[in-house]
């Protein structure tokens, strides 16, 4: 079985957790039978797993988010990057043809899409072999799924019955027609469906002509924006779905969010008595106080706060696009790093490396960087030369050095870095010859 996992580009709904590298997916607030914590996509995918043992995970995301999946599901999946936004329709496009031409996947062979952000329980994926199995007897549509609608949503697209098994779709109602939609047996489309692997690299060639995946790759930005919904679904009055049985939801806001969060609070928190359906979610050192609070939520981390009620979160991104951020928290492929403090000439930031890690060796034209090892033990290389470091360790290095570190424990390291143009271009890569 071969899977396609639909992870977001970018994030502002979960401001300030998440933001251009971190999108909501990728947020550890889901509590865990062990009692820590995962995240959306980590929940996704070791729920399919523990249905599908040999199943096959490709997760098509930005660039920019390749770093945060290699962290968090290592090589339990593979990972088909685009080098741009644009929407789903061209990420499910990609990844068909990642399928074809880098995994040699058989085109007629069924491919499942599904997103990464659902919260469902381990029984909502059984549907796929069922999913499965129709989708491979169809030719030239895929097979939806859908689920029994628990409100009048506005912010899902509903499968309307118009005879057994076959459905037409309508995109985000308002509140009025989707009661009448419920009334009528409609089904919340779930975001999971599936075809043969040749119907979605057809469909892709239908707006674009090209030869291969890195002729689609490298055709990127100049790709036609294309609604899935509204190009591929609407209008359409012979869609087949299958129904699904339990809960279902999209993590997509703060209200949905802390629906399913356990722990009202997480972090250095303290509440008192009267506060009432409230949820905390606190990333930095800091203590939060909360008193007297009812359906609120509140959110803070490295860029910054957010104080909300539940209901009126839902209508975050407006505000934050009126925010000129800079990523302040974002995973690597080999930990993770938290800007600590900005000034004209200086950033500094706390780096974490996971054990038998390693960032890449590269070099600053721009900015000299000072590292002050806080925390376990490793090696660090400077123009090629080579030596051990452990916690209390102070490391200099002048523009245009060559560096890295390794991690042979988990490493904590201050970076401070000093300069007139500190950016994330200034960075230039190289082999590690030692």
């Amino acid at each position: 079985m071969n899977i396609i996992l639909l992870s977001e580009e970018s994030g502002k709904r979960l401001w300030p957790l998440s933001n251009g590298v971190r999108s909501k997916q990728f947020l550890k607030l889901l509590k865990t039978q062990d009692g820590g914590y995962e995240s959306m996509i980590q929940r996704t995918v070791k729920q399919i797993k523990k249905q599908y043992q040999d199943v096959k995970i490709t997760v098509v995301t930005g660039r920019a988010q390749v770093s945060a999946v290699i962290n968090q599901l290592g090589e339990s999946v593979f990972v088909c990057d685009t080098p741009g936004k644009k929407g789903k329709f061209w990420q499910i496009g990609l990844a068909a043809s990642y399928l074809a031409d880098k995994r040699k996947t058989d085109p007629s062979e069924t491919v499942i899409v599904c997103p990464a952000d659902l919260f469902v329980e381990d029984e909502f994926f059984c549907v796929l072999e069922k999913l499965c199995q129709k989708s491979g007897e169809a030719d030239e549509f895929p097979i939806l799924t859908g689920v029994v609608p628990t409100y009048p949503s506005e912010k899902y697209g509903y499968l309307l019955p118009v005879k057994e098994n076959q459905y037409i779709y309508r995109d985000r109602p308002d509140e009025k027609t989707a009661l009448r939609y419920m009334d009528e047996g409609a089904l919340w489309n779930s975001g999971v469906f599936g075809a043969k692997l040749e119907w979605f690299l057809k469909l892709s060639h239908k707006y674009w002509d090209f030869y291969d995946f890195e002729d689609l790759y490298n055709d990127f930005a100049k790709l036609p924006e294309i609604s899935w919904e509204k190009q591929v679904l609407e209008g359409k009055e012979t869609l087949q779905a299958v129904g699904v049985l339990g809960s279902w939801r999209k993590l997509g806001t703060w209200n949905t969010l802390t629906e399913s969060m356990e722990d009202a609070f997480i972090g250095n928190v303290i509440m008192d008595q009267k506060c009432e359906n409230i949820h905390v979610i606190n990333e930095l050192d800091m203590p939060v106080l909360c008193m007297g609070l009812s359906d609120v939520v509140v959110s803070v981390g490295p860029q910054g706060i957010l104080i909300s009620d539940k209901q009126n979160s839902s209508y975050i991104e407006p505000f934050v696009d009126q925010i000129d951020e800079k990523v302040m928290i974002a995973e690597k492929s080999w930990g993770s790093y938290r800007v600590l403090d900005v000034e004209e000439e200086s950033m500094t930031i706390k780096v974490t490396l996971n054990p038998g890690h390693s960032m890449n060796y590269h070099s600053h034209e721009r900015r000299d960087e000072v590292w002050n090892i806080i925390g376990g033990k490793g090696r660090i290389i400077v123009d090629g030369m080579e030596q051990p470091v452990c916690a209390g360790d102070v490391i200099t290095m002048q523009a245009g050095c060559r560096h890295t570190i390794i991690a042979e424990t988990e490493l904590n390291v201050i970076e401070v870095q000093l300069g007139r143009e500190i950016n994330v271009e200034d960075k230039k890569k190289y082999e590690l010859e030692i």
